[in-house]
């Protein structure tokens, strides 16, 4: 249910969010199997998961740089369009060098958060849609909606091994999951064409001569450099490398797997609902800073895990806490941007994150193929407490200033 004073559109965007989601949810814990399934190795699945990323930072930096002169609903559908082509195509391919350009071009997402080329577009428009206070809530609607709808697709990846039990072979059921994929494209398409043309601060500016950024520069260039360390950690443990890990470390089932991304992500989408009522009474800083550090205590525990029961319980303990940074994050970075900014900021914040996100994968996947199993959990816990600690110190004091702009 909508808050009151949200615009309709909101609606869209979150119903367009969780078909995304839904998606993503069993991508990432299919991709490493269909590609295995293929004859790849483990180091190539790294790759692969790498030219993701890195396609979807390059395609964002775009839309930050050269986005502002073309209308937002006219590149969201041209996003549907190239998520369907996406999914067909990897459907259609089983050589390495066709599979990585398409994840190159394509919308492909292996990791537990949005990475893809519809956020920041998704993201400026949410921010048209609510005010102040509201604004923090709807992200956290947004962000609610795509870890709930990522933990009932992550429980969709056992639908393979359920077709292969009644006539299909173990890979074209896979496949038959990636159509799924280019399908949901198409219906993000007809979806987002019911959104309004102009947005609110298109009505008295032509799109020519809005600038990028302006005023909000500095500012966001400190915010996307330290975004993209948190990025860079979290990359070497996206959920694909870390569905890898569990099958690795504990020879789990893909239905196995699918049962505890799901239970995961309804964790992940409890703690963001929660996350605009902590924000309130401690910030929006001291929510990203100390919700955070405690999850990345507990991947690296998991790390050490001698069972897993207990590793299971340290990752389930994680995505209870990992995930209430990402709304407050949003609201913060749209918080102390001008509204003419918003768009380009959710760009240049997300493009440094998805390309330091995508260097890191093909990093993990290599150590994972080393043997040492442990080392991307660990590495990944030590970056993101790092970050959480230069955050906190650099940004504590924009609190204020955050909840002044807000109110604009």
């Amino acid at each position: 249910m909508m808050p009151a004073g949200v615009a309709p559109e909101a609606r869209l965007l979150l119903i367009g969010r969780a078909l995304r989601a839904f998606t993503d949810g069993f991508v990432a814990i299919l991709l490493p199997a269909y590609l295995l399934a293929l004859g790849l190795g483990i180091w190539e699945v790294g790759l692969i998961s790498t030219a993701t990323l890195l396609g979807s930072a390059l395609m964002t930096l775009a839309v930050g740089q050269w986005g502002h002169r073309y209308p937002q609903r006219r590149l969201l559908l041209a996003a549907a369009w190239l998520m369907a082509i996406t999914g067909l195509l990897l459907a259609g391919f089983s050589s390495f060098w066709p599979l990585l350009i398409v994840a190159f071009i394509g919308t492909m997402n292996p990791s537990s958060g949005d990475v893809s080329v519809f956020l920041p577009l998704e993201h400026a428009r949410l921010a048209e849609t609510a005010q102040a206070d509201l604004r923090t809530a709807i992200f956290a609607r947004y962000t609610f909606v795509g870890a709930l709808f990522a933990a009932f697709g992550a429980l969709a990846s056992a639908i393979p091994d359920l077709l292969a039990n009644n006539g299909f072979t173990q890979l074209d059921a896979l496949r038959a999951m990636f159509v799924l994929y280019g399908a949901t494209g198409v219906a993000i398409f007809f979806l987002y064409r019911r959104l309004p043309a102009v947005q609110t601060h298109e009505q008295t500016t032509p799109p020519t001569q809005q600038a990028a950024l302006g005023p909000s520069r500095a500012i966001v260039v400190r915010l996307a450099a330290l975004f993209s360390l948190d990025a860079f950690a979290g990359g070497l443990l996206v959920n694909t490398l870390l569905a890898l890990w569990l099958f690795e470390r504990f020879d789990l089932s893909l239905a196995a797997a699918g049962h505890f991304f799901f239970w995961a992500g309804l964790l992940s989408a409890g703690s963001q609902l929660a996350a605009p009522w902590v924000a309130r009474r401690i910030g929006l800083i001291n929510t990203m800073v100390f919700t955070h550090i405690p999850s990345s205590i507990c991947l690296i525990l998991a790390a050490f895990a001698d069972s897993l029961p207990v590793a299971l319980a340290l990752l389930f303990m994680r995505s209870a806490l990992s995930q209430m940074d990402v709304p407050t994050r949003s609201a913060f970075v749209m918080a102390v941007v001008t509204p003419a900014e918003r768009a380009a900021a959710a760009s240049f914040t997300a493009v440094p994150r998805s390309l330091a996100a995508a260097a890191s994968p093909a990093i993990g996947g290599a150590m994972l193929a080393a043997g040492w199993l442990a080392t991307p959990l660990v590495a990944c816990g030590a970056l993101k407490i790092a970050y959480d600690l230069a955050l906190f110190v650099s940004f504590r004091r924009h609190e204020k200033r955050a909840s002044q702009k807000a109110s604009s």
